[in-house]
């Protein structure tokens, strides 16, 4: 397989093979496989094929290599002349992946 796209976390994601992914955070523990039935295009030696919405029988394995918070962003609310200051910071969770197979059953 040269490539796929699959959907994860309301996200769009195009890997190949040998690939270093961070996607939202996923229920999974460390070392372990996360399979990504959600294909929806797959590319194999050029040919390209499109799910409707998704490509029946593919399928993407990752493993899961860690676990972690993205640097902190500060979101300041400010309108001026009338005393209004609101300051709130957020962190999100992210899992690192890395692709190690890409499998479409043919039928």
């Amino acid at each position: 397989m040269d490539y796929a796209v699959f959907k994860t976390g309301g996200k769009q994601y195009r890997v190949k093979l040998g690939d270093t992914l961070d996607v939202e955070l996923l229920p999974l523990a460390v070392d372990s496989v996360a399979e990504f039935g959600n294909v929806l295009a797959v590319s194999d030696g050029g040919e390209v094929t499109f799910g409707s919405p998704y490509v029946p029988g593919a399928r993407v394995l990752a493993q899961v290599q860690s676990h972690y918070k993205d640097k902190k962003i500060i979101v300041f609310k400010y309108k001026r002349k009338t005393r209004y200051r609101r300051k709130k910071s957020h962190r999100q969770n992210y899992t690192r992946l890395f692709i190690q197979d890409i499998q479409l059953e043919h039928s």
